[in-house]
């Protein structure tokens, strides 16, 4: 048996959260230097029983450094030396930048939506807190305890905890991704306690995306298109109006009845009628002189009656439409 002289963890790994120090073919001498680093815990244990736990700094192990272990040894006055102990070194920092996920999604009630399906992801970092519960609750006497053997487990508590920020909070889905840090500071306020319990500490825990299923998404896309037109249907329904127009000028044997139908096939209905019509009465009609009945200005004829409504200036013989006071050409007087 080897006597150890100097006690100390090197890490080699980053994601190695306890490494119990190799005391099987070596014992602790009296005078032992014990150097923990900062980030790092050191506890022994006799036995199978927690003893004396270490902070960072240098030590050199005797019974006033070792009062715990004194006490389970019986040494009143001297240190016996060599003994043997288990030794674990814990590491403190904070291990980050570990990803969570809904493997399936939450079902969560929407005041708007009802019941939708939701997805969430993201990242969360954790330390330990307590080195002795976690070697009480988590890594036993193991030689190696690292992230990935509780990563799962820590995942599964943080898909719960998200369900249940996401399920209680009150917030409608369409406007979960404004407010992403209420809902990661809500997990982890309700988390924590969990946690603690364990030894460790959730430091940061954090929403990258709210995800709805891609009927739902199109379904909202389709309702904000639709609100842009709402707001905006009188600056539509003029445009139509105006194209209907111009198109009409193009066409001036369509009649006002095709301008009407496309007008209502542009959706904007009995507007655009009752204001074309209103064109057409105003300024492109005139009346039988006979019977009364509206007629195109340039008809020769009434449509209702079939009187000739063809005239002419008496004075000069050039054409006079249905109506007119005056002859356009020379001035008579009708």
């Amino acid at each position: 048996m080897a006597l150890l002289n100097v006690i100390e963890w090197l890490e080699q790994s980053p994601d190695e959260i306890l490494h119990k120090y190799d005391t099987r073919k070596n014992i602790v001498k009296r005078w032992s230097k014990l150097t923990v680093r900062e980030g790092q815990v050191c506890v022994f244990c006799d036995k199978g029983e927690i003893a004396d736990v270490f902070g960072p700094g240098m030590y050199s192990l005797d019974t006033d450094t070792l009062p715990i272990l004194t006490a389970i040894m019986s040494w009143a006055y001297a240190f016996e030396s060599p003994f043997k102990s288990d030794i674990y070194f814990v590491s403190t920092r904070q291990f980050v930048n570990h990803r969570w996920g809904t493997a399936t999604p939450v079902l969560i009630r929407d005041s708007q939506l009802g019941t939708v399906r939701v997805r969430g992801y993201g990242t969360y970092s954790f330390r330990v807190k307590d080195a002795k519960l976690l070697l009480k609750e988590l890594s036993g006497a193991r030689y190696s305890f690292t992230t990935a053997d509780v990563e799962d487990y820590l995942r599964s508590v943080l898909v719960m905890g998200m369900s249940d920020a996401l399920g209680t909070c009150g917030i409608p889905v369409t406007e979960m991704s404004a407010n992403l840090i209420e809902l990661s500071e809500d997990v982890l306020k309700n988390l924590s306690p969990r946690f603690k319990l364990l030894g460790l500490e959730l430091s940061s825990f954090n929403f990258e995306s709210v995800s709805l299923p891609p009927e739902v998404e199109k379904a909202i896309d389709e309702n904000a298109r639709l609100g842009v037109l709402r707001g905006n249907v009188d600056v539509y329904t003029q445009i139509a109006k105006a194209d209907a127009m111009m198109e009409a000028a193009k066409n001036p044997g369509g009649g006002a009845g095709g301008l009407v139908g496309a007008g209502v096939g542009l959706g904007i209905g009995a507007d655009l009628a009752r204001s074309m019509g209103e064109t057409v009465n105003g300024a492109t009609q005139s009346k039988c002189p006979v019977c009364g009945a509206a007629m195109p200005s340039s008809a020769r004829f009434c449509p209702e009656c079939g009187t000739s409504v063809k005239r002419a200036c008496p004075k000069c013989g050039a054409p006079i439409s249905p109506g007119a006071k005056f002859c356009p050409e020379c001035g008579a007087k009708m």
